[in-house]
């Protein structure tokens, strides 16, 4: 069972299954403030849950809530209320907070999306030479889930490609790719938080090269 029409909602569509809900109707946009926003997406998954307690709920949350800098935005207060009414509910669960996921389509505010049309459109933007990102191929999500999901039981799973790739990195893909140069300012700024990746996550990427694995999506998704 899917609630969602997403990018998220569509990659899991191929391990759809009848004992689980896969919840994957949140709030997409990491910079929205509107409360009716965030009200929607709990009283669904309320809804949901009550109508299906007897399977298991998987939710795709962030890994945003490790950054201490987001620690008050909106989002992020709303994505770690879910988790612990999920937590304190759900018989049995699974949350995957998921990186930078990069796909077709999606919310064309992502890291991916932005520097993808900003080179395109030949527009202008800043570039945080000391930032850092977790990248996560979307059709790695369905993928982790079929070899891991019927094993995992309340459990809350960190889930990206273990390397933090600087923006330069990215630019440089989406260049070799497309052809275009990128035009940007650099600024001496920026961040990045540091993330523990459990034992399941670091096989699931065990012998990919960085390079490798940023290329690839480049391809699948440019």
């Amino acid at each position: 069972m899917i609630i969602g029409n997403g990018m998220i909602a569509n990659a899991v569509k191929s391990y759809d299954r009848n004992d689980t809900v896969f919840f994957a109707s949140g709030v997409s946009n990491s910079l929205e403030t509107r409360a009716a926003e965030f009200e929607r997406e709990f009283s669904l998954l309320n809804s949901v849950y009550e109508e299906n307690k007897e399977k298991k709920l998987v939710y795709f949350s962030t890994l945003s809530i490790h950054d201490q800098s987001k620690q008050n935005s909106a989002y992020v207060i709303h994505k770690k209320s879910v988790e612990n009414y999920i937590e304190n509910n759900a018989n049995s669960f699974l949350i995957l907070r998921v990186g930078n996921v990069v796909g077709k389509g999606g919310n064309p505010n992502t890291l991916f999306n932005f520097l993808k049309t900003q080179i395109a459109d030949k527009k202008e933007f800043s570039l945080h030479l000391k930032a850092r990102r977790l990248l996560l191929d979307i059709e790695d999500i369905s993928k982790f889930l079929d070899s891991h999901c019927l094993g995992f039981s309340n459990r809350t799973v960190n889930f990206a490609f273990p390397y933090y790739y600087d923006l330069k990195e990215i630019i440089s893909s989406i260049e070799k790719e497309t052809g275009n140069t990128a035009l940007y300012s650099q600024v001496d700024e920026g961040d990045f938080y540091k993330v523990d990746f459990d034992e399941d996550t670091q096989t699931f990427f065990s012998g990919i090269n960085p390079q490798e694995y940023l290329e690839s999506i480049t391809r699948k998704y440019i």
